[in-house]
């Protein structure tokens, strides 16, 4: 079991952090999407896509220092996480949308809409982490010193 934990390590403290940071993200981004839909009344994909992108820079700062110890000053790690969070948003949110109205077709749109956004929260997590640790935090070319 220790040799596992040796081998794994790494990536099993890059998912303890990304949870971490991960949990005052999401807490914070409900708060926000939650007022703005619910109390301001914008629709789902305007408060969505405002506490993504709240959230998206909180995310973006803590992640490349805490969780994937990012320290080059690479011009191009900003456009990757900016795409990454894009296609992540987009897909995770496109697809809860319709699978919670199949599902929850009963429902007033409020409550679908409410449970579209945390599904959404829930996809896009996933999709997140390994976004970030694939395409936007790669570790390439790294001097051994």
């Amino acid at each position: 079991m220790k040799e596992l934990y040796e081998r794994y390590k790494d990536f099993i403290m890059e998912v303890i952090h990304f949870g971490m940071v991960g949990v005052i993200n999401t807490l914070m981004g409900w708060v926000i999407m939650a007022v703005l839909y619910n109390l301001i009344h914008m629709n789902y994909w305007l408060s969505s896509g405002i506490s993504y992108f709240i959230g998206s820079v909180f995310s973006y700062h803590a992640n490349g220092k805490l969780t994937f110890k990012v320290e080059d000053k690479d011009k191009g790690l900003p456009w990757r996480f900016t795409v990454n969070i894009i296609v992540c948003y987009l897909v995770a949110f496109g697809v809860a949308k319709p699978l919670v109205r199949l599902a929850l077709s009963a429902q007033p749109q409020v409550i679908v809409d409410n449970v579209a956004m945390v599904l959404g929260m829930c996809i896009f997590i996933v999709m997140n982490f390994f976004g970030q640790k694939i395409f936007v935090f790669r570790k390439v070319g790294h001097k051994q010193g």
